[in-house]
């Protein structure tokens, strides 16, 4: 074989395997390490598309309730044990129709394009507010969810989705904003 021909290659070679890891992160980027689930960068303009298409559209919000507290008194492993826990629930729930999403620390979203073939936000709520296992003790994990459904929106973008959806949530709640994340 010629050198030359070698030779020429070899940058060729190093371009595509160093595309090939940028691709890998850029795909990680958009991924929770710990939930699997698309982070706010990479749910965001699926997300948007997926809005776009289906008119009748579900965007819904989950925020855990009182998880400092189950970092503080079961520990870090507890509370991501509460998080994955949390994004499998989400995940089933969404099914075939919808993504979920981990928006950073507690917080969660997630877009369903058909609602009517989901089992309804009372059984998320349900799932969400079970206890699970973790190390021998029992976990409480109660979630405060708020929906919007496109069509009640006068401008339907996922901004003004979130934001519906942000404040049904803290309605949920009973009350405002306890802290500022």
């Amino acid at each position: 074989m010629d050198t030359h021909v070698i030779a020429a290659g070899l940058p060729a070679l190093g371009w595509l395997l160093h595309g090939g890891l940028l691709t890998r992160r850029l795909s990680t980027a958009r991924r929770d390490p710990l939930t699997g689930l698309h982070t706010r960068a990479g749910w965001t303009a699926r997300a948007e598309r997926l809005l776009a298409k289906h008119s009748g559209a579900l965007v819904v919000l989950v925020d855990l309730d009182d998880f400092k507290a189950v970092n503080d008194t079961h520990g870090h492993a507890a509370g991501d044990a509460v998080l994955i826990a949390t994004a499998r629930r989400l995940t089933d729930w969404c099914g075939r129709h919808g993504i979920a999403a981990r928006l950073g620390g507690d917080e969660f979203a997630a877009v369903v394009t058909d609602p009517d073939r989901t089992p309804g936000l009372p059984v998320l709520q349900a799932a969400l507010d079970r206890p699970i296992g973790h190390n021998g003790h029992t976990l409480p994990v109660s979630a405060s969810v708020g929906s919007c459904h496109r069509p009640g929106l006068l401008v339907p973008t996922l901004t003004d989705a979130l934001s519906a959806a942000d404040a049904a949530m803290y309605a949920a709640k009973g009350h405002g904003r306890r802290n500022t994340h």
